[in-house]
């Protein structure tokens, strides 16, 4: 995909230079992405499926409902925030080894019928997930640095796959299991699949390990840059709107009068439609100046999504959640976009771990703050008029993630700059033309 020079480095750079692994590694690599992705959502939308269910067996009350879905977004918060530390400290593939076990035990604990194993393992299974988030982009970038859009797209493809399948058959599979709670922890079953699935990139990564540690890159100050605060930015919002949907779109339909089958279907619908949107937008968005044309059918479809969601009955569901599955599609290009940034796996952790870190700590308000207004307004109108207007302002936030850059005219050709006029072998036009060239961790904004 084509980034803008706002969002990346230049065109010009190529993919650094890796030794090319074995095929039976390479495989065992686009094996582990298919885990992984079906692992990065479901934990999330099969909670989301069984809320309703769940807050009536073990009886807690709307402070923990409104609790319960915002806990993973402040786990990404945290927890991601420290991934760049302990992939420095353990190498890239045993942080992500060590996020899927976190993950797994997560997930199964949840099964133990308690308000308290639900919260604590709810805390754990997230922590594990959002250092997986954060790193991901960085393996794609190590494994598969010339496909890096082909894998990205085949990771959140899965992704939203695994979400879909979770969010039609968590409702099922709880009823026979007889318990919401033993149907959230069997989704801890697939996350350890994943883990044995990772198991031996992990092993080949620990034994093909260079003895020169990788430089260190400070995430945080990636947000005085422009590049650093656009990508921060439209992260931050279409994580706020995924997962107040995510949290609460399948509840929402449950009390507006639908079965709790009914909802976990229309949730399903979503996601369904989120897979091929994902595809059909990184597609368009690959194209010379398309980008832009992407991101606006994301967001304007986003927006309609969330309106008639506000404006039609409740027996229009389906129209809602193929709108709204169609706006989550914009996933996939946001995180091309971070896997794309930097020149090094360095930067490009710390700049995901910024994007992630700082946008779910603010898209934590989402499903907080839809939950906590429902609760005290005993309706979904304000909620979803602030939903909307946080799906307007993603229009704009689009418009100037990609932006593109200025032609300087002929007849005032800007000055080269002298630290790419110095780099050996680069054409002095492509020096004056890519501003971009500076390191993500250097460009001023």
């Amino acid at each position: 995909m084509a980034i803008s020079t706002a969002t990346s480095a230049p065109p010009q750079t190529a993919p650094p230079a890796v030794e090319r692994a074995p095929r039976g590694v390479v495989i065992a690599g686009v094996v582990a992405i298919v885990l992984i992705g079906l692992n990065l959502r479901a934990g999330i939308t099969g909670a989301a499926a069984l809320l309703h269910d769940l807050q009536e067996v073990l009886g807690y009350g709307p402070l923990v409902a409104a609790i319960i879905p915002s806990i993973p977004t402040l786990c990404f918060a945290v927890a991601g925030a420290a991934t760049s530390w302990l992939t420095r400290r353990l190498g890239l593939e045993k942080a992500i080894l060590l996020s899927l076990v976190l993950l797994a035990a997560g997930l199964l604990v949840r099964g133990i019928p308690s308000t308290g194993m639900l919260l604590a393992g709810t805390v754990v299974g997230m922590s594990g997930l959002a250092i997986c988030n954060v790193a991901m982009p960085s393996f794609i970038r190590v494994h598969f640095a010339h496909r890096t859009s082909l894998m990205t797209a085949l990771y959140t493809v899965t992704m939203t796959t695994g979400a879909t399948v979770v969010a039609v058959l968590i409702v099922p599979v709880a009823q026979q299991l007889g318990s919401p709670s033993a149907g959230v922890g069997a989704i801890g079953f697939l996350a350890l699949g994943a883990c044995l699935g990772f198991l031996p990139i992990a092993l080949h990564a620990h034994r093909n390990a260079p003895a020169a540690k990788a430089g260190r890159v400070s995430p945080w100050p990636l947000l005085r840059t422009r590049t650093g605060a656009l990508i921060t930015l439209g992260f931050t919002v279409q994580a706020l709107l995924a997962y107040a949907v995510l949290s609460w779109f399948p509840y929402m339909l449950v009390t507006l009068g639908l079965s709790a089958s009914e909802g976990g279907l229309m949730f399903g619908l979503m996601q369904l439609v989120s897979v091929p949107a994902g595809m059909v937008l990184v597609a368009i968005g690959s194209r010379p100046r398309m980008q832009r044309t992407a991101f606006y059918l994301a967001t304007v479809t986003m927006a309609a999504g969330v309106l008639s969601m506000l404006v039609l009955p409740v027996s229009w569901a389906p129209l809602t959640a193929v709108l709204l599955g169609f706006g989550l599609g914009i996933f996939p290009l946001v995180m091309v976009m971070i896997s794309r940034s930097g020149r090094t796996t360095a930067e490009t952790t710390a700049l995901s771990t910024v994007a992630q870190s700082a946008g779910y700590l603010l898209a934590t308000l989402g499903p907080f703050g839809m939950g906590l207004l429902h609760s005290a307004t005993g309706a979904w109108t304000l909620p979803l008029v602030l939903l909307l207007a946080v799906a307007l302002g993603q229009i704009a936030v689009g418009h100037l993630l990609t932006a593109r850059p200025q032609v300087p005219r002929r007849m005032d050709p800007p000055k080269p700059d002298p630290q790419l006029v110095a780099t050996p072998g680069a054409p002095a036009a492509a020096s004056a033309a890519t501003p971009a060239a500076t390191p993500a961790g250097k460009e001023q904004s």
